[in-house]
């Protein structure tokens, strides 16, 4: 039997996946949490063959969150869970050790196929968002946006979907003068004036959809 562990925040996404958890003949959840803190408390003492991972948790970033699995739970594959499609962010997912990569928007079938195949140690991805990762590399033509470093990507995520400093600052636990940094590096290395540019530069990429 296929052990999971699922971390996301919302209550009502935790109990929509152990629903489709449970109709699964070969898989149960094992255990679940709401937060980063939590899960790595909780999943210690937990013994689980995969983790789910809701990529937006209120008190850290995905990326972050997947490079502290790495570290204390590295012989156990993440799947990432998530709202955005963005093939940026499925890359990013992998490089910090992501296992597989899902939208929320998937079938049940999809899930549990995807949730077999990383415990079998293999990776997952979409076949619609495998197309998009094809056709980048095919291209192979790098946007502006492919040159920022992780943190300045979280930064840009977040100013595009209309967060201010202070908002960001709170969110991951740095000082605003350190977000201000990251925001200046990242308007200039996308030689991009304001907050304005930087949300229409988001909107016509499709980013963070």
């Amino acid at each position: 039997m296929i052990k999971v562990f699922i971390v996301d925040d919302h209550a009502i996404i935790r109990r929509g996946l152990k629903q489709i958890i449970a109709d699964a003949t070969d898989m149960f959840v094992a255990g679940e949490a709401p937060s980063i803190s939590k899960a790595l408390e909780q999943s210690r003492y937990c013994e689980c063959d995969v983790i789910v991972l809701g990529f937006s948790l209120p008190d850290r970033s995905g990326l972050d969150v997947l490079k502290g699995f790495r570290h204390e739970q590295a012989n156990r594959p993440v799947l990432v869970l998530t709202m955005y499609p963005e093939e940026q962010i499925a890359i990013r997912a992998f490089k910090a050790g992501a296992a597989g990569y899902l939208t929320k928007e998937c079938s049940p079938e999809e899930l549990i196929y995807a949730l077999r195949k990383v415990a079998d140690g293999g990776k997952y991805v979409s076949p619609v968002l495998a197309e998009r990762l094809a056709s980048r590399v095919a291209h192979h033509e790098k946007l502006p946006h492919e040159f920022l470093s992780d943190r300045e990507y979280q930064v840009l995520h977040f100013l595009a979907t209309g967060k201010t400093v202070s908002e960001i600052a709170r969110q991951l636990t740095l000082s605003v003068k350190t977000i201000s940094t990251y925001r200046a590096r990242l308007l200039e290395k996308m030689s991009l004036r304001n907050n304005a540019e930087l949300m229409r530069y988001a909107l016509t990429n499709r980013l963070f959809e």
